[in-house]
């Protein structure tokens, strides 16, 4: 049942758009973040207020993973299974979750705490295997530290991401992405080492990028060879 409270955050996400229609992605997360997932009465709540039909609506819903129409848990927990965390662990790491919590993908543990799922790439190779905490980095993982993080999630212990906040629940990362401050952005590192590493080496050899002007181009090098 989507409240009234909801409703108008609905509005006030649609009114931040020159289009309102542009609001329905953060609006489908905040009712997931109200919901627990998207909802028949989620999307009927977004068709109103966009003007939209329910089977437009629905049809963004279906389309992207990120939208789950079955309950997800207090923790969704997504281990990248793309090539080079694959070879690098991330298989061995999904497989030992999967037993360990005694769930398939896209599943969620007896206790309601972790949904598992193994995801596409996360664009952060250099700190391969990577999992996703509710969509925050947890770097270099092994089977055995997957093993202990979802233990001490379960358990209430607080966990941080490698590069960001502390980890909190599903439901409150939701409402992060549907554009409600939590306070939190500036809480842990948000590059590290890694992710630096060209960075660093351009530094120390003082490489820098050609400034505006600077050197002859591509087609006046060529013209000047083709007269030579």
């Amino acid at each position: 049942m989507i409240d009234e409270t909801t409703y108008a955050e609905l509005r006030e996400i649609a009114a931040r758009y020159p289009q309102a229609r542009s609001g329905l992605l953060p609006m489908l997360h905040l009712v997931q973040s109200a919901e627990g997932r998207v909802t028949p009465e989620g999307i009927q709540a977004c068709a109103e207020v966009l003007g939209l039909t329910e089977a437009e609506v629905s049809g963004v819903a279906t389309f992207y993973t990120m939208y789950k129409r079955r309950p997800v848990g207090d923790y969704l927990v997504g281990v990248c299974t793309n090539t080079l965390c694959a070879v690098m662990g991330g298989d061995a790491i999904f497989e030992r979750l999967k037993d360990h919590l005694e769930v398939g993908n896209d599943e969620t543990t007896a206790d309601g705490r972790i949904t598992l799922e193994h995801i596409e790439c996360n664009a952060a190779c250099d700190y391969a295997p990577v999992m996703m905490i509710n969509w925050e980095f947890v770097d270099n993982q092994t089977p055995q530290s997957a093993v202990e993080l979802v233990d001490d999630l379960r358990s209430g212990v607080e966990r941080h991401s490698t590069r960001g906040p502390r980890l909190c629940t599903w439901r409150q990362a939701e409402r992060v992405l549907a554009g409600f401050n939590d306070g939190l952005a500036d809480e842990g590192p948000s590059a590290g080492a890694a992710s630096l590493a060209g960075l660093s080496i351009a530094q120390e050899n003082d490489w820098r990028a050609p400034s505006a002007g600077r050197g002859a181009s591509a087609g006046e090098r060529i013209e000047t060879e083709e007269g030579q």
